[in-house]
């Protein structure tokens, strides 16, 4: 097959060194080169473009506690 993926690699070739696949390693041709892959990702080799976020991942902006006041805060009137 010579087909081209989204990466623009040739389908069943390995991405780190280009050789054939072996469907143990898929998609990689060989345990070192799935190695060398997982090493890249562990040590910042490999980034996913994106912007800085301006909050967190909820959507909300403001720290840990995550809004006007914590619960704790709510909650003392009842003591």
């Amino acid at each position: 097959m010579t087909s081209k993926g989204e990466t623009g690699q040739v389908a069943g070739r390995c991405p780190i060194c280009g050789a054939k696949t072996e469907q143990a390693y898929r998609p990689f041709c060989s345990a070192r080169c799935r190695d060398i892959d997982l090493a890249r990702w562990l040590g910042d080799g490999y980034a996913i473009a994106g912007g800085e976020a301006a909050g967190d991942e909820d959507g909300e902006e403001g720290g840990a506690g995550g809004g006007t006041g914590s619960r704790r805060d709510e909650n003392e009137d009842d003591d």
